[in-house]
């Protein structure tokens, strides 16, 4: 990488980390009941010195309610953009997605499953609810759910042998078609279950807690750092198999690497918030086009991306129609929608 291009990846990340810090205190400050910057800075200064118990009125409410919401929605962020990156290097198609290999539809069976094995429904009922079983079982169901449903498109796709590309996205059709239908099944016993899972799918944000960060963490950055460790066998993969492997690369291993951390760290994101679309999508090809495209520097850039489009959304989410929220999936559907139409008419 020359210096002119170096400089140029320093700066889109540097920039986006910028806006990313803005982006969190911004939103930590917004809310039903406006708090003013110096406020909010007051609270973010006194949690980290280890004084958050002492906390009162709007101090408690940015550091116990805002905090990790804004938080959760740039952990998420930053785990749909870097595995869409990822995802789009690994297959070489500017149209993929975190979500291309059944994740989300594994996560939504698995959280059904959850919800009807604890009995009725609050119709509100969101992604880190406990669903009248144990708690947390939504969370733990849908991450089960959705690693279940990668392992299955793996299985499927391994019919004739080797695993293809190819045989990968179609899986994931299938796969995603089955989980999806039998999800359905499941919705249509009550309708509370049936708003409830609805409320799964379009993303929520609302009920994140410290907690509920503590247990996504792990998995998302470790899916995270997966990915950044096959950063060049990325880049050698965009050549070509047969290059791929001149280069020292075996493209059956990196296939299974990427997998693995991509799916690891999405499964993590939607299991603590649900499916949210068009993040793993768009903050790949927006950060693309501010710097270089080597994974090595794509990757980081994309979570950062990530992590302020979807800060950004709940922000809005939150605002649009103050007091009451949008679901977060719905403004980043809005957002990422059009988006995906013209990508799709220049790529064609």
């Amino acid at each position: 990488m020359n210096e002119a291009r170096r400089a140029r990846a320093v700066g889109a990340i540097a920039g986006t980390a910028a806006v990313l810090a803005c982006a969190l205190v911004v939103s930590a400050a917004t809310g039903a009941i406006p708090i003013s910057l110096r406020s909010t800075l007051d609270a973010l200064a006194a949690g980290l010195e280890g004084r958050a118990e002492g906390l009162q009125g709007a101090g408690a409410i940015v550091w116990n309610l805002r905090l990790p919401r804004v938080l959760m929605a740039a952990l998420v962020g930053a785990s749909l953009g870097s595995s869409g990156a990822a995802m789009q290097g690994l297959f070489r198609n500017p149209l993929a997605d975190p979500y291309l290999l059944g994740v989300a539809g594994g996560a939504a069976f698995g959280a059904t499953v959850a919800m009807s094995l604890g009995g009725h429904l609050p119709g509100g009922a969101a992604p880190g609810i406990d669903a009248g079983g144990a708690p947390g079982s939504v969370p733990i169901f849908a991450f089960l759910g959705a690693v279940g449903a990668v392992l299955a498109v793996l299985a499927v796709s391994r019919g004739g042998g080797r695993s293809r590309t190819g045989s990968l996205l179609l899986a994931g059709v299938v796969v995603s078609t089955v989980l999806i239908s039998l999800t359905e099944c499941l919705m249509l016993r009550d309708a509370d279950r049936m708003r409830a899972v609805f409320s799964f799918t379009l993303g929520n944000l609302a009920l994140s807690s410290w907690a509920d960060l503590a247990r996504a963490l792990p998995f998302a950055a470790t899916g995270m750092a997966i990915l950044y460790a096959l950063a060049r066998g990325l880049d050698a993969l965009a050549l070509g198999d047969d290059t791929a492997r001149t280069l020292g690369v075996n493209a059956r291993v990196l296939r299974g690497g990427v997998i693995v951390g991509a799916s690891l760290a999405t499964a993590a994101a939607v299991a603590s918030v649900g499916a949210i679309g068009f993040v793993g999508l768009v903050a790949p090809h927006v950060m693309r086009r501010l710097g270089p495209p080597r994974h090595r520097v794509l990757l980081p850039a994309s979570a950062l991306g990530g992590a302020v489009l979807l800060v950004l959304a709940d922000l809005g989410a939150r605002t649009v129609i103050r007091p009451a929220e949008l679901p977060v999936g719905v403004v980043t559907t809005l957002a990422g929608g059009p988006f995906f139409l013209w990508l799709l008419r220049r790529e064609s």
